[in-house]
């Protein structure tokens, strides 16, 4: 730090206090880049510094609070659910368009990287066109891992917003494990026991060939390691990124949750491909159950639980029989019908119990907000008064709120 000159009776005045961050602001009104007579060059780089009146004899200057830089842990001036954390201080409404941008450039590569590096492991290319086929354990490894490469190519997408990653999570910025394991055991004992009913009436399992204990087993390892990730990964996709950035757009708040849930659902399920119309409301129902929870709990934890769950039940159930997972409901319109009114209340039952328990569990629902010493605002206007006067009887604007 450089020493404050010696006044002109040759008393030294103190020095400015250590910088935070790199920098720091003295009190006074902007007077440009460059530091008057009598003070030391600014060590910072934005904004310019605010430079009071020169020192006089006897008067050393008196020096402001410190301000952070602009990439925050609490980049929000005001506290925000989950689907609104992408307006910070720094927002712009062109970013989530370019970080939408960015996920889609660095998904492509990842995506590319995995598959080739399954083929130079010894993966036939012959075996692409069975993708649907996830109950072969090496398909289903390289279907989940192909997917699970959208989670940082998601905060990668953060990046832009030049904030945290963890943000895509919820809004304390990071995974709450605790709900996590929580809304887990609840999804698999909610959601195991409707998959179960609605693959007995008739839905999703190909022809069957029996059990295979060794396949299985295979099978087993490759399920309980990669699907949670593969969920989760959706989740980060659709109940997250896209959810967030959508939102983010809309002014209102509520008719921003909605459009959010309305178009994810709809994006989600037609990223499954359904072959019926029976398909995609039975997927978008549950696109539209993730986002309830996601708005219940303030992240993701409650969401990718439901889909944790509900995927690693079939792919363990469907491959026990030794039978093939189908995207669609392979049954007549009727009993279609109801294995979707099954499916939509089984879902409904999940919401209903993330909504009791919270009042227990007490998930947070809102993002930290930034006090008056984090959140940049503008100084009052300039007045007179004896605490402001300067040499010669000139004023100069008291120190408003810093952030």
């Amino acid at each position: 730090m450089t020493d404050m000159p010696q006044t002109g009776g040759g008393v030294p005045t103190p020095q400015a206090p250590a910088p935070v961050y790199g920098w720091y602001i003295p009190v006074g009104p902007p007077q440009g880049n460059q530091a008057p007579p009598g003070y030391p060059a600014h060590p910072g780089w934005y904004p310019p510094p605010a430079w009071g009146p020169p020192p006089v004899w006897g008067a050393p200057p008196v020096w402001g609070p410190v301000r952070p830089p602009s990439f925050a842990k609490v980049p929000h001036a005001e506290p925000q659910p989950y689907l609104r954390l992408m307006r910070t201080v720094n927002y712009r409404w062109w970013r989530p368009v370019l970080g939408i941008l960015s996920f889609v450039g660095a998904y492509v590569v990842a995506v590319f990287i995995v598959t080739f590096g399954f083929v130079a492991g010894g993966f036939d290319l012959q075996d692409l066109t069975r993708l649907d086929d996830l109950t072969d354990p090496t398909v289903l490894a390289l279907a989940n891992a192909s997917l699970i490469v959208a989670i940082p190519a998601v905060w990668l997408a953060w990046v832009v917003h030049t904030e945290r990653f963890g943000w895509a999570s919820s809004v304390v910025g990071r995974i709450r494990w605790p709900l996590l394991w929580r809304y887990g055991l609840l999804g698999l004992a909610v959601i195991g026991v409707g998959i179960v009913l609605s693959l007995a009436v008739g839905g999703g399992i190909g022809p069957t060939s029996g059990y295979d204990g060794a396949e299985f087993a295979v099978l087993l390892t490759v399920v309980v390691l990669s699907t949670p990730l593969q969920s989760a990964a959706e989740e980060y996709v659709f109940r997250g990124y896209a959810s967030q950035a959508i939102a983010s757009w809309i002014p209102s708040r509520t008719t921003g949750v909605v459009l959010a849930a309305l178009i994810t659902a709809t994006l989600f399920s037609l990223a499954h491909a359904p072959g019926d119309v029976f398909t995609f409301l039975d997927r978008f129902a549950f696109g539209l159950a993730a986002s309830v929870v996601v708005w219940l709990t303030g992240g993701l934890e409650a969401a990718i639980a439901l889909h944790a769950a509900n995927n690693v039940v079939i792919f363990l159930v469907v491959g026990a029989l030794g039978g093939e997972t189908s995207s669609d409901i392979q049954t007549g319109s009727g009993t279609a019908a109801l294995i979707v009114a099954l499916d939509v209340l089984v879902m409904g039952i999940y919401v209903w119990i993330v909504a009791k328990t919270r009042r227990r569990w007490h998930p947070e629902l809102l993002s930290r907000a930034s006090g008056p010493a984090t959140v940049p605002q503008a100084g009052p206007e300039p007045h007179l008064g004896p605490s402001t006067a300067g040499v010669g009887g000139a004023s100069w604007p008291s120190p408003g709120p810093v952030g």
